[in-house]
């Protein structure tokens, strides 16, 4: 057993100045996927810094940069961010995500913050036997030519084909989140869609933070869209499932014609992916079944497959096909 120190920080300022100055130290909120790793050998940090009683449990609505947004601590659990009454009715699809992942004992312990900076469950990643570029960089990558049906097909690499585990990441790139850090020179806000990373030569590094910063919150845009969302995940069975494909999509139309359409996807790149393409080609189009499949195919045509993932283009088409027209209100089930 490594022995490691343990802190608990009495505020933000000596949390971040606690991990900050020490390379070999970790921020401890919830714990569910760090304590995990600590058991599996993956993480092996020397301290941690415990910030789970800093406060940071608050969801309010504040007054943002461009209007108004729906605060939330980094240390609400996934549980009370779900049932929040504010979430269900001006943000479904962030509950619904919250609701679809892990089990309810997990979703009672794990926090915001953590959520969006969870580690890929790639079963190569997990096992500290084999190579892995994000857990030794230069190792290799034991996915690519191994097991590999739930690897990206989307912004992958030949160092790293691992997929992001988060529904909650997802339904918050649908909505333009914003993340708040509180770092070594201050406090910034980075957008939920720049905060995680593809892997390129570096899969090491899940997202763009510095080592020290720390996710003290993040901020939720009201729209009229985002009243008009919702998740829809596909996976293996029902309960505690990591997805194969999902779809977080929000919606505002015009009578038929699209005002306003946000389109996420999970389990398909190493960062929840922001479907940009498909929502350009349906805006300011009716929606249908056609117009909808067609936007997909653009925003796949940079996909590349395996004969292990090939399923996974007909599983998006079909899952963000019956979102939007649930959405809509057209969806034949």
């Amino acid at each position: 057993m490594r022995e490691l120190d343990y802190v608990r920080a009495s505020d933000v300022e000596e949390a971040v100045a606690l991990v900050s100055g020490d390379p070999d130290a970790r921020y401890l909120g919830g714990g569910t996927n760090l304590v995990d790793h600590l058991k599996l050998g993956i993480a092996r940090p020397a301290r941690l810094v415990d910030v789970g009683r800093l406060g940071l449990d608050g969801v309010e609505e504040q007054d943002g940069p461009d209007g108004r947004v729906l605060h939330v601590g980094a240390n609400v659990r996934n549980s009370d961010l779900a049932a929040h009454p504010v979430v269900r009715s001006a943000f479904p699809v962030l509950s619904r995500a919250l609701l679809s992942g892990a089990s309810g004992q997990l979703r009672h312990q794990a926090s915001t913050g953590g959520n969006l900076l969870q580690r890929t469950r790639c079963v190569y990643f997990q096992d500290v036997t084999t190579p892995c570029n994000k857990r030794e960089p230069g190792s290799g990558c034991s996915a690519v030519g191994g097991y590999g049906r739930q690897d990206a097909v989307l912004g992958a690499s030949e160092h790293c084909v691992a997929t992001h585990p988060s529904d909650m990441a997802v339904a918050m790139a649908a909505l333009d989140a914003v993340v708040v850090v509180r770092g070594r020179q201050g406090e910034r806000r980075v957008p939920v869609r720049e905060l995680h990373r593809l892997p390129g030569d570096r899969p090491d590094l899940d997202t763009t933070l510095e080592h020290g910063d720390l996710v003290t919150g993040v901020e939720l845009p009201f729209t009229d869209a985002a009243r008009c969302s919702t998740y829809l995940k596909v996976r293996d069975r029902a309960s505690y499932a990591f997805a194969l494909v999902s779809v977080a999509a929000a919606l505002e139309l015009d009578g038929d014609v699209v005002r306003d359409v946000r389109i996420a996807w999970g389990g398909v790149a190493h960062k929840p992916w922001r479907a940009t393409a498909a929502e350009e080609a349906l805006t300011g189009r009716a929606l249908d079944e056609d117009a909808v499949r067609a936007a997909v195919d653009a925003e796949l045509a940079a996909a590349r497959t395996t004969d292990q993932t090939a399923y996974k283009l007909p599983m998006l088409r079909g899952a963000t096909t019956r979102t939007l027209l649930r959405l809509a209100g057209k969806d034949p089930s």
